[in-house]
């Protein structure tokens, strides 16, 4: 499926439970989002988008605390835990997705390489689910894309089965 298929496809999921969906959104600068509101009707559905890319943003916006940003990074489990629930809490969604990563070509290191993305994806009612990928250093453009996808595929996966 292409990004375009699962952004129209979790909309629909979306629309059926009648919910709203948020993103937290740091290495994408917006693409998650971007991807869902280029469709028609994505309204119904779409409550907001937050690009939190510095760190300054993920305290204000989300209520990223300073204290996890300092001891793990804005890359890590915790900060991207704290997005998905600062979007919840921000919002009048019911569904957030939240990412943040190393899109590259340079920040990265041997703890953090470039093309690390942590996903953290938070449904009401639910304890919020984090998980990370490594995309490899294959360009800003292909890490960024596939986090999209990812992000895409794991919102779907978190409404279940209609």
């Amino acid at each position: 499926m292409s990004n375009a298929e699962l952004a129209n496809a979790l909309l629909q999921a979306c629309q059926q439970r009648g919910i709203m969906l948020a993103t937290a959104e740091s290495c994408t600068g917006g693409l998650i989002i971007a991807a869902l509101t280029d469709i028609a009707g994505s309204s119904a559905v779409v409550d907001r988008g937050f690009i939190t890319y510095s760190n300054e943003a993920k305290m204000e916006m989300l209520g990223v605390s300073a204290a996890t940003l300092d001891a793990h990074g804005a890359v890590s489990r915790e900060t991207v835990l704290e997005m998905a629930a600062g979007a919840l809490a921000h919002s009048q969604a019911s569904l957030s997705l939240a990412v943040t990563g190393i899109a590259g070509p340079g920040g990265g290191s041997a703890e953090k390489p470039v093309g690390l993305v942590w996903f953290g994806i938070a449904l009401a009612g639910r304890p919020i689910v984090a998980e990370h990928q490594l995309f490899g250093h294959k360009g800003r453009e292909f890490i960024r894309h596939e986090t999209v996808r990812h992000a895409l595929q794991l919102g779907l996966r978190a409404l279940g089965p209609a």
